[in-house]
């Protein structure tokens, strides 16, 4: 049998659809580029001004015929409003994967294509799904061994993908003696391309047979973080990240480390054009040590999705509820997340589990 070379199988692969798509980007001036296993208009197209689109504006197109390209589908889905960017998953042969996103510039013309093409027959025999797009942005990482520390995980992760907003660590459900990374990414397309390099990359994260999926929502509501209950004996010698160690220097005093935190956290915001933070906390734990659990949760105008996570923080004297202590903690996770240099501020007496 005759054996062609990979390069020369794949070209031939649909060859008349792909001389069809050549010829109409030379004749449009259509940009398409292609990373990661997806291929890309606009995002954004040109001439476009101002902020992208608000959530709610793209739409999934799904059951594709695989041989089918955006000199189709972007006319398509243009005749009903603007789009803003149009994505188109492939395989390594040339053909897509059955399935597509396209953002528009507004809410109205992703209603507008899902009533115009949700079942339409873009080939005869061939009707397409259009639903409105999730925009997932967490994935979940199951198999991670148990010495993995959430710092050195997000440095992996900081080198291998872009977007990671923040890591959070769990006790897996699936394995004993493993944990469970819940990843949140700036938006739903940093979080695909994340999947699939973690799926497909020669990524080490400390595990075996690690999984990689989008965090489904009865997970999500069945998860606690990785939190030892910190008796006297865990504080001695723990090392689960939300839980502080006896002996660690304090190295601000108690009245100005809170303070000095949240400060530094606004001036960052300030300089970066952010707005200002809004903090919500809720106290949800305390143990006769002193401790106390909190959720916490940070809203920043000119991040794409709150900060949240929790912390223990130690209750000191009578009349302190915590809650000023638990802004700090989750101000430093924020600062140093936003590349603020700040292992100085409070670490001796605060350690947040984001």
């Amino acid at each position: 049998p005759c054996h062609l070379p990979p390069q020369t199988w794949t070209n031939s692969i649909n060859q008349a659809n792909k001389m069809a798509l050549l010829t109409w980007t030379k004749e449009t001036g259509v940009n398409l580029v292609q990373i990661n296993g997806q291929r890309r208009y606009g995002g954004p197209p040109p001439g476009w001004v101002g902020d992208p689109p608000p959530a709610g504006t793209e739409v999934f197109i799904g059951k594709l015929p695989q041989d089918v390209y955006e000199n189709v589908l972007i006319p398509l889905f243009q005749s009903v409003g603007k789009l803003y960017e149009f994505r188109l998953m492939m395989t390594f042969s040339g053909l897509n994967r059955g399935f597509a996103y396209a953002k528009y510039s507004s809410r109205r013309g992703a209603k507008d294509a899902i009533a115009a093409f949700h079942n339409f027959e873009v080939r005869k025999g061939y009707a397409i799904v259009v639903c409105k797009s999730t925009e997932k942005c967490e994935l979940c990482v199951d198999g991670l061994a148990a010495s993995v520390s959430r710092r050195e995980l997000e440095a992996v992760l900081r080198q291998v993908t872009e977007g990671v907003l923040s890591v959070t660590l769990h006790a897996s459900p699936c394995q004993k003696r493993a944990q469970l990374a819940v990843l949140k990414y700036s938006s739903h397309q940093a979080a695909a391309v994340a999947k699939k390099t973690l799926m497909e990359g020669n990524v080490r994260l400390g595990g075996v047979e690690i999984r990689v999926d989008w965090l489904k929502l009865d997970l999500k509501q069945k998860l606690r973080p990785c939190e030892e209950q910190p008796s006297s004996s865990r504080a001695q010698g723990g090392n689960c990240p939300g839980v502080p160690k006896q002996g660690v220097p304090r190295q601000a005093p108690r009245s100005l480390a809170p303070r000095n935190t949240l400060d530094r956290l606004n001036a960052l915001c300030q300089r970066q054009y952010l707005g200002t933070p809004l903090f919500l906390t809720k106290c949800v734990r305390a143990n006769p040590n002193g401790w106390l659990q909190f959720w916490c949760r940070v809203v920043i105008p000119g991040c794409p999705a709150p900060f949240s996570g929790f912390a223990w923080v130690r209750q000191d004297g009578p009349g302190r509820s915590g809650h000023e202590e638990a802004k700090a903690a989750v101000a430093l996770q924020v600062l140093r997340l936003l590349g603020e240099s700040s292992h100085n501020i409070g670490a001796g007496r605060r350690r947040g589990a984001f």
